[in-house]
């Protein structure tokens, strides 16, 4: 039996503070919030809920998922 590896689907989730609620401009660039990069889309949402459920008290703070799979390999999306 061998081991093979499941396809890598790599997951970026990172946040900010928006200009305005109904845009997504990030008023200053230099305080992103990196969150981290995430093997699949459950663990990616799991921290993706965690940092936004821990900043409700701030409702221009906004947190996204980026499907980095899907910038690395366009066609296969």
């Amino acid at each position: 039996m061998t081991d093979t590896p499941g396809k890598q689907l790599l997951h970026l989730v990172f946040g900010g503070e928006l200009e305005k609620l109904d845009s997504t401009t990030f008023k200053d660039l230099s305080k992103l919030d990196i969150v981290g990069i995430y093997p699949n889309y459950a663990t990616a949402h799991a921290a993706w809920k965690a940092k936004a459920q821990a900043s409700v008290d701030n409702a221009h703070m906004r947190y996204f998922i980026v499907h980095l799979h899907r910038l690395l390999e366009p066609g296969q999306a």
